[in-house]
Parts: C-alpha cells; sequence; structure tokens
C-alpha cells in the first residue's frame, strides 16, 4: 500500500463529519506544499505497541540532537483525536512564537508551541491556520 492510499484509508476511516475536514486540510496542505513528501505514521512503536494517533506528515525538517546525530520528521503534521483534530508544526524554535501570534486570532482553539488543536474547522478561521502553517514552513526551511 502506498503512502497516499495509507494516508486517504486514514482519512475515510474517522466519522464524519471529522474526515471531510482532514480531506479539507489534506488539501489545503498539499496546496501550500505541492512538491512535499508524505509520510503516514500508523502510531505505533517497533514492537507494534500503539504509543500515539496515527499522523500524516508533510515535508521534511531535520531534528539535531545534542550528541550531533539528526534524524529526518515531517514538517506539517495533522492527525485525528479523540477531541477533534491536531496540526504540529515542527521546527519553530521559539515555542511561545504559535501561541502569541496565532492564539487570539484563530477562534476556538488550544496553540502551543507546536501544536494546533481544534474540534472542528468551522471553530477556527482557516485563513489563521494557513498562515501558522506557511511560518511553519518558511522557518524551519
Amino acid at each position: 500500500m502506498t503512502v497516499q492510499d495509507q494516508i486517504q484509508e486514514y482519512i475515510a476511516s474517522q466519522s464524519a463529519p471529522k474526515s471531510s475536514d482532514m480531506q479539507e486540510l489534506h488539501n489545503i496542505i498539499l496546496k501550500l506544499m505541492p512538491e512535499c513528501k508524505l509520510w503516514f505514521l500508523d502510531g505505533k512503536n517497533e514492537e507494534g505497541k500503539i504509543v500515539s494517533n496515527p499522523n500524516i506528515g508533510y515535508g521534511v525538517y531535520s531534528i539535531q540532537y545534542k550528541d550531533g546525530t539528526s534524524k529526518e520528521f515531517y514538517q506539517i503534521g495533522l492527525s485525528a483525536n479523540t477531541t477533534g483534530i491536531s496540526v504540529y508544526i515542527m521546527g519553530i524554535e521559539d515555542k511561545k512564537f504559535l501561541p502569541q501570534t496565532y492564539g487570539e486570532k484563530i477562534g476556538k482553539a488550544n496553540v502551543t508551541g507546536y501544536c494546533i488543536k481544534f474540534k472542528k474547522l468551522t471553530d477556527i478561521h482557516i485563513q489563521t491556520l494557513e498562515a501558522a502553517i506557511k511560518d511553519g514552513i518558511n522557518r524551519s526551511a
């Protein structure tokens, strides 16, 4: 199964209206990052144990560890959770940037240093979310 197939299966497995919200977000992110690498993480560790929610990833961000090693990960992530949807914006060094810049403007969402979590798309200002994603792309490039 290709990554695209895994992504479509994951989106389709969500209940309505979450599945349509996730499909819309997937399309928006692909429009912002048309040539990006796609990822699908099933949320399982090496032993097959579920350790997180599945994630769709977009783009490539290199994580630098203190010991000098690095690992590739996605720049932007999308995941369903029990209460709604999470959008992950990786690579922004200043963990206050997202909440200070977008927290008051985005609508009904919880904004942390790297995650914007909301119940449904109609609860947030989609243009503000797009601006936050663009910032994440530009700051981690």
